[in-house]
């Protein structure tokens, strides 16, 4: 049974004060109405173009300064309460002014910190791991404020615990969404 895509606005498990907004609302075309991810976005390994999907938002809640995103899974058999995620996209200084990021983010928009393997910047994109389907999961932040200790440029060695670290206490509100691949 496949899962479908879903947009929910969610309380961070994080311990900055985030609230759920339920206005706050992450979504995307870049996967059918299964959850299933699009071909065209899958690696190139699976004959896509790697690039990374289309994100558009709404109700951002009042008081946020600036927007960070993080794309990731959990390994097999493990989940947050046993290890970090395995994250594929970590972007922050998403200016509050724009509602979407384009596929395969042709503005540059935000920093964007270490990829999947922490050997250069950007999205990784997910390659089909065979016949198992894995989730990944998508959320998106809002932040009272920069995250300053963050670098102000891309950086290959900010990684996830990195930024979870810089946003935690500056977190208003979040919201996620899972695509399957």
């Amino acid at each position: 049974m496949r899962r479908a895509a879903i947009a929910l606005p969610v309380n961070s498990n994080l311990t900055g004060a985030a609230t759920a907004q339920d206005t706050f609302v992450l979504t995307s075309r870049a996967w059918d109405a299964d959850g299933i991810l699009s071909d065209s976005l899958k690696c190139t390994r699976d004959g896509g173009t790697g690039l990374s999907p289309p994100l558009m938002w709404q109700g951002v809640p009042e008081g946020t300064e600036s927007l960070a995103i993080g794309m990731y899974h959990y390994l097999r058999a493990t989940g947050e309460t046993v290890n970090l995620p395995s994250h594929y996209w970590l972007l922050w200084n998403v200016p509050v002014t724009i509602s979407e990021i384009p596929i395969g983010n042709p503005g540059s928009i935000g920093i964007e910190g270490a990829d999947k393997d922490g050997r250069d910047t950007g999205y990784t994109p997910p390659c089909s791991p065979g016949a198992a389907l894995h989730d990944y999961t998508t959320t998106f932040f809002a932040l009272a404020g920069s995250p300053h200790s963050l670098p102000t440029h891309h950086d290959p060695m900010t990684d996830w615990a990195a930024m979870i670290a810089a946003i935690d206490n500056r977190i208003i509100a979040s919201t996620e969404l899972t695509f399957v691949n």
